[in-house]
């Protein structure tokens, strides 16, 4: 299902998983964020919050539909159908026109940080300690998820999909099973500790302090959403050829979609996500576009400071100035690289007597020194672009053995839906690095022919001095 980034909200990451503990519920307490009498029971003894649907599940996407029409949703020009791209999206149920306005949904369906809670005090106990909107709305549906039908917005919440593959629900071991070669991965380690580190922060600044309103005896599956979540447009899918995105109509307050392009009847409506390569988009939302469909992909670089260098800690100290890393990464694309890869492989190469120009390198590899940026430096031109082909050639042999190798997962005693979860992620891993290794062998093909020109001007103007040489002799 498409998670729509408005004008009006940033991406919400994934709440975490509260501990399981054993703590008495306290008497006389009339609502919880967490916990209500008709929560299911896990394995382990802990309630669990109901949560959503299968992601190809196209009735409960329909029930959605027809509770939104009945809550002041206007008719609509699109209508939810099984597609090829998406498992369920949105298609046009007549032809439609470039420009024409394809979607509005009210002020009064979109839900935001100023949303009518369902249990009033644990909104209040938030919004008293000041939670930004990303936690807060994740604590909101894990709250109106607990009330489920006599939530308001339980049609909604049993749409959403109840296990994406976004890589913020990969297993640690899945991760490093799939995408060992992949610098998404440590993406997605980065992305997974900043929200257990906001999760810690509010069960220590609030949730232990509201026991009775925040008791950790439930425990929640991974949810996400976003700053606006906005019921049926986040139906719609993705498309890198699509750049139109959903805007904030300041006349009406509510949500509109204006086409960018012309769709047949029953042709499937797209949106933009934004320019993000395959890897960030399976980061988020969980999917790889087809390969060589995506103009925006990219593949990350890594690029480090060699330990042996005898200015190793002058290199390092002058990048931690312009705050980069060791290592530091950069985004290849099938178009090129960009200029400060190409600084940052100069300060890596550069001798101890050069050592006056390594905080300009490390400026110009930061992007801070406009003027330097793109500068050059002649004598060290074939050692760095010989570095950058050693680093791609190194990432490319990592993801070759991947994709020959195969995952080495222990299937063990594996139910049918744990075995098709593996196959589904190790498509999706597949499919990534297959990407990702053609943007890098692109990128090897360019660094070979530029070192092995340069190595034939150097051949060519050496045989050209040695014939003066002889003649003068």
């Amino acid at each position: 299902m498409a998670k729509i980034i408005s004008e009006i909200g940033h991406q919400l990451i994934p709440f975490p998983q509260c501990r399981p503990a054993t703590l008495r519920r306290p008497t006389g307490i009339r609502c919880s964020v967490f916990a209500t009498p008709s929560h299911e029971v896990n394995a382990s003894g802990a309630r669990v919050v109901p949560w959503g649907s299968e992601i190809e599940s196209l009735e409960s996407a329909s029930a959605l539909k027809n509770w939104l029409s009945a809550s002041g949703l206007p008719p609509q020009k699109l209508e939810i159908r099984r597609v090829d791209v998406g498992e369920r999206g949105l298609v046009a149920l007549k032809n439609i026109r470039k420009g024409e306005k394809l979607l509005f949904v009210p002020p009064s369906l979109v839900i935001t940080a100023d949303s009518v809670w369902s249990c009033p005090e644990v909104g209040n106990v938030l919004k008293k300690n000041s939670v930004p909107d990303w936690p807060l709305l994740a604590t909101y549906l894990i709250s109106e998820a607990s009330f489920k039908s006599s939530s308001r917005w339980s049609s909604y919440i049993t749409a959403l999909p109840r296990q994406p593959y976004s890589l913020l629900y990969w297993t640690l071991t899945e991760l490093d099973t799939y995408l060992v070669a992949s610098q998404i991965r440590e993406r997605a380690i980065e992305r997974i500790t900043n929200v257990i580190g906001t999760y810690e922060d509010l069960r220590l600044r609030i949730f232990s302090k509201h026991q009775d309103l925040f008791p950790e005896e439930v425990r929640l599956p991974s949810m996400d959403g976003k700053v606006a979540l906005v019921p049926w447009a986040d139906m719609l899918n993705h498309s890198p050829e699509v750049e139109t995105f959903l805007d904030y109509d300041k006349s009406s307050k509510g949500i509109v979609f204006m086409a960018d392009q012309s769709y047949q009847l029953g042709e499937q409506v797209f949106i933009s996500y934004g320019k993000k390569s395959n890897g960030e988009l399976l980061l988020s939302y969980g999917f790889v576009p087809k390969d060589g469909t995506n103009p925006n992909d990219s593949v990350e670089l890594s690029l480090s400071l060699k330990k042996s260098d005898k200015c190793y800690k002058e290199k390092l100290e002058a990048l931690r100035k312009y705050g980069l890393q060791v290592p530091q990464r950069f985004p290849l694309q099938i178009t090129g690289w960009p200029v400060e890869m190409m600084a940052y492989s100069y300060l890596v190469v550069s001798p101890p007597n050069m050592r006056q120009y390594f905080e300009e390198m490390a400026a110009a590899a930061s992007s801070r020194a406009a003027s330097e940026t793109g500068r050059k430096y002649p004598e060290l031109e074939e050692q760095a672009l010989q570095y950058l082909l050693d680093c791609c050639e190194s990432s490319i042999s990592k993801y070759s053995k991947f994709l020959q190798d195969g995952d080495t997962l222990n299937s063990g005693q594996l139910s049918a839906k744990q075995a098709d979860r593996k196959s589904l992620l190790k498509k999706l891993a597949t499919d990534l690095c297959t990407s990702e290794q053609r943007i890098l062998f692109r990128a090897q093909y360019i660094l070979r022919r530029r070192l092995q020109d340069m190595r034939n001007g150097e051949l060519r103007a050496l045989t050209i001095l040695n014939g003066f040489r002889k003649l003068f002799k």
